[in-house]
C-alpha cells in the first residue's frame, strides 16, 4: 500500500479539518431541512405521509438506536481484533500461513471468518487492519465480503431457522463464498488497486506507521483512529436504516411476495433497508418464508450482510465511492441470479 509521508500528513491536516467542518455543517443543514419538510407535509399534505409526525420520528429513532446498539459490540470487537493484527501479531507471521498464488490467498482469506466470527460491522475495522498490515485491496475485499456469511455463528443460526429445507442454507454459504471471490478477482484486475481506497484512510495508515512508542501506546493510538473513523459511519448508517424503515411502506413489499421475480427484488430492497446483523437475520427472514419464495429468502440473506445501508456507510470509511458502487452492483446482480436459480430448483 502507498504510504503518505509525515510532511504531506502535516500539510493536509488543515485542509482535512476544514473539510470535516464543512461536512458537519452540510449534515446539520440537511437534518434541519428534513425535519422542516416533514412538518410542512404533515400540515399541508397529511395524505402523503399518513400518521403523526412525532410518532414516525419516535419509531425511526427507536429503530436507529436498536441497529446501533446491536452493532456496537461487534464494532468494538472488530477494532480490538484489528489492533491485535496490526500491533501485536509479529511481522510476517500471518503472511507465512498464506499461499503464494493470488487466487489461492483470496480463497483462504474468504474462509478466515470461520475462525474470526465477527459480523459485518466488526469486519470493517478488522479489514482495515489487514490493509494496514500490507494485504492487498482485492485480498482484503475477499475477506470482507465473505466473512459476514461464511462464519460458524451465521451457519448455526441459519440452520436453526431453515434447516436444510429448499437449499437455503447451502445456497447462502456457497453464494457468500463465490461472490466474495468474484469481487476479489474483479478488483485484482484493477490497474491501481490503491486508488480504490480513500485519501483519509491512506493518511490514517501513515499516522499509524509513524506512531512512536511501544505496543501499548500504538494500540491506544490505533484504537482512537479506528473508532473516530468507524463510529460516525455507524451512527449515520443506523440513522439511515431507521429512517428508511419508517418511510418505506412494507405492505407494498409484502403484496408481491409470491411473484418469483418481484419477490426477489422486494426482499433485496428489504435487506438493504432493515440492516440487521448477519448473525440473527435468518430469524427475521423466517417470518417471510410462508409468503415469499425460497429464492427471495436466499437473496435477502446474501444481500443484507454485504450491502445494507449501514454496511455501505462503514465501507465508505475505507473505500472510494466508485469502488463501493462496483461492489453493490456485483452483489445485487449476483444475489438476483442466485435467487432466481433457487426458485427454479426449489
Amino acid at each position: 500500500m502507498t504510504r503518505v509521508s509525515p510532511e504531506r500528513e502535516r500539510a493536509t491536516v488543515p485542509a482535512r479539518v476544514r473539510s470535516r467542518g464543512d461536512r458537519t455543517l452540510v449534515a446539520l443543514a440537511l437534518g434541519v431541512g428534513l425535519i422542516v419538510v416533514l412538518v410542512l407535509l404533515d400540515l399541508f399534505a397529511p395524505s402523503v405521509l399518513p400518521g403523526d409526525v412525532p410518532t414516525r420520528l419516535q419509531d425511526g429513532l427507536t429503530l436507529a438506536l436498536s441497529v446501533l446498539i446491536e452493532s456496537l459490540p461487534f464494532v468494538a470487537l472488530g477494532v480490538v481484533l484489528s489492533i491485535l493484527v496490526q500491533v501485536w501479531v509479529p511481522a510476517g507471521w500471518l503472511e507465512r500461513w498464506m499461499p503464494r498464488r493470488a487466487w489461492a490467498r483470496r480463497a483462504v482469506l474468504s474462509l478466515l471468518g470461520m475462525v474470526i466470527p465477527v459480523c459485518e460491522c466488526g469486519n470493517v475495522p478488522f479489514a482495515r487492519g489487514l490493509l494496514m498490515r500490507g494485504f492487498t485491496v482485492p485480498e482484503t475485499l475477499t475477506f470482507l465480503i465473505a466473512a459476514p456469511i461464511v462464519n460458524p455463528i451465521v451457519i448455526i443460526t441459519t440452520h436453526q431457522a431453515f434447516g436444510f429445507s429448499d437449499g437455503i442454507l447451502i445456497a447462502r454459504l456457497l453464494g457468500g463464498y463465490v461472490v466474495a471471490n468474484l469481487i476479489g478477482w474483479l478488483y485484482s484486475r484493477h490497474p491501481s488497486p490503491d486508488a480504490l481506497l480513500t485519501d483519509r484512510f491512506r493518511d490514517a495508515c501513515a499516522i499509524a506507521a509513524d506512531e512512536p512508542g511501544g505496543r501499548g501506546r500504538r494500540s491506544l493510538a490505533q484504537f482512537i483512529v479506528e473508532f473516530r473513523a468507524v463510529m460516525p459511519a455507524l451512527v449515520i448508517g443506523s440513522a439511515l436504516a431507521g429512517a428508511v424503515q419508517v418511510l418505506v411502506p412494507r405492505d407494498a413489499l409484502l403484496a408481491i411476495g409470491s411473484n418469483p421475480v418481484l419477490s426477489i427484488v422486494a426482499m433485496m430492497c428489504l435487506a438493504i433497508v432493515v440492516a440487521i446483523c448477519s448473525n440473527v437475520d435468518a430469524f427475521f427472514a423466517l417470518s417471510f418464508a410462508s409468503t415469499f419464495t425460497p429464492g427471495s429468502i436466499v437473496a435477502f440473506l446474501v444481500t443484507g450482510p454485504l450491502v445494507d445501508v449501514k454496511m455501505i456507510a462503514l465501507l465508505r470509511t475505507t473505500f472510494s465511492t466508485r469502488a463501493i458502487a462496483g461492489i453493490v452492483v456485483v452483489v445485487l446482480l449476483f444475489s438476483f441470479a442466485l435467487g432466481a436459480a433457487v426458485n427454479l430448483l426449489a
